[in-house]
């Protein structure tokens, strides 16, 4: 397996690449944005709050309204699927004086969203569940107050919820967590101005009154170029290289793993945009063996673990995951579903 590709740009900087230009004072451009459904819901969400957000295209620019400028909407926004879209949109909205009413699909409707509420509610918003703690919900926003908040575990929906609330209340909030999720919203916020301190597992935004409009390259995803790394790393022959790949650390565990397997993954950094290093991840041919994957390795690498099973399984080796449980409360239960489908091709796995 040869040659040079690209993938798609990256899913989460695409989702907060949207929120935090909306909300900043100005003109931000956008190149290289998802176009998938997902970051539509966060799109189409933005609008009914009073954003203009053009049509997706390899270069969008976004006038923002300022950090309390979002206006009440009109009807429920609509999050389709979209987890992220949920979680991150309701802290923005429970700091602005209004109410909004959260639906989605199915799916999304059984997810639990009593991890982003408790915080909300501690700052001083309301939330409404009209079924269990999954959606319908609504968010009746409020001016909020400083929250100092252990999650207790490591999502990084969560801690953006609790950052965006605070950042749009100018307020100061922290942000403990069992071991540090993906910060790419801190990463973002520190690019467009915004004084965020990362401190081990734990983040600290300090309040602010203006967000810098900025201009952004969304690098490839690595979680979509992981696929190719895994087949490149199961060929026979040949040499792969993928570019314009992020390489921020807390989204490369699957790299890590791999070369803890014994394959032979180089990654090249060759810029920044966004405060996310930037570059290419070249992929060779390599006899793999097994390896563990501990509880404070999972959050880099929590959306790739169903992949490094499978790639386990290809090449005969044994592979060890503990501290997943994140991943039976997706939009499926990651975990059954990889086990069943392991099992029916032939594969060991419980």
């Amino acid at each position: 397996m040869s040659g040079t590709i690209r993938v798609p740009g990256d899913k989460s900087i695409s989702h907060r690449s949207l929120i935090l230009s909306s909300l900043a004072d100005g003109e931000s451009e956008i190149r290289g944005i998802l176009d998938a459904e997902d970051i539509r819901s966060t799109a189409a969400v933005l609008r009914e709050l009073g954003v203009q957000i053009p049509p997706f295209a390899q270069v969008i620019r976004i006038k923002g309204l300022g950090l309390r400028g979002l206006r009440q909407p009109r009807s429920a926004l609509d999050c389709g699927n979209s987890g992220t879209t949920t979680r991150l949109m309701a802290g923005v909205v429970a700091a602005h004086p209004f109410s909004a009413r959260f639906v989605g699909d199915a799916s999304l409707s059984r997810r639990p969203m009593k991890r982003i509420a408790e915080p909300l509610t501690y700052m001083g918003a309301q939330f409404e569940f009209e079924h269990g703690d999954g959606l319908p919900m609504t968010v009746h926003g409020v001016d909020l107050r400083s929250v100092d908040w252990n999650t207790g575990g490591s999502s990084a929906q969560v801690k953006s919820a609790i950052l965006l609330a605070g950042l749009a209340s100018a307020v100061e909030v922290r942000v403990t967590e069992k071991s540090l999720s993906r910060d790419h919203t801190e990463r973002m916020l520190r690019a467009m101005g915004v004084d965020v301190e990362n401190d081990g597992s734990q983040v600290c935004l300090r309040p602010t009154h203006r967000l810098h409009p900025f201009d952004i390259q969304v690098p490839a995803d690595p979680s979509s170029a992981a696929f190719f790394v895994a087949l490149a790393s199961l060929a026979t022959s040949g040499e792969l290289t993928l570019t314009d790949v992020c390489l921020n650390p807390t989204r490369t565990g699957f790299f890590q793993a791999l070369r803890r397997m014994g394959a032979e993954v180089d990654e090249t950094r060759e810029m920044s945009s966004g405060g996310e290093d930037i570059g290419s991840v070249r992929v060779g041919r390599a006899k793999l063996r097994g390896t563990r994957v501990t509880a404070e390795q999972v959050p880099a690498i929590i959306d790739e673990l169903p992949l490094l099973a499978c790639v386990a399984a290809g090449a005969g080796v044994e592979l060890e995951i503990r501290g997943a449980a994140e991943l039976r409360v997706k939009e499926s239960d990651r975990i059954s579903a990889v086990v069943q489908n392991l099992r029916a091709v032939g594969a060991e796995a419980e």
